[in-house]
């Protein structure tokens, strides 16, 4: 992991943020908004959430030579939340699960592809 792991970053759901997007778009507000997550996580305490999400034993290394950009990142979604009505909807966590379990199948998708093109090859 790039830095100490302490830098902090907000996240949202794909899904949340088409909603948001499409929301302020068909709204009369023409000025700009966040569209994003006010809640506050630490790069470590993400990684923690995908190793348990992942049920795999990972140990944690930390590079602290390594950039880690800005220490803070977050939305302030005040302004959306009175002008638009939007907040997101789906937690960090059921998030992270649902893309954890999306790029899964489609690796495991992808496995069985190439075992069928090479069991394929060697009929050929």
């Amino acid at each position: 992991m790039w830095g100490d792991g302490k830098q902090t970053r907000s996240y949202c759901y794909i899904d949340d943020a088409v909603i948001g997007t499409t929301m302020v778009m068909e709204s009369n507000y023409c000025k700009p908004v966040n569209i994003g997550s006010d809640r506050v996580v630490t790069i470590d305490e993400l990684a923690d959430m995908i190793i348990e999400i992942s049920g795999k034993t990972i140990t944690k290394k930390y590079d602290t030579k390594a950039p880690q950009g800005v220490r803070g990142r977050n939305a302030d979604l005040t302004l959306v939340k009175n002008q638009i009505g939007w907040q997101p909807r789906v937690s960090l966590e059921e998030g992270l699960e649902a893309t954890y379990k999306w790029i899964e199948q489609r690796i495991n998708g992808n496995k069985k592809e190439l075992s069928t093109v090479k069991t394929s090859a060697r009929r050929t």
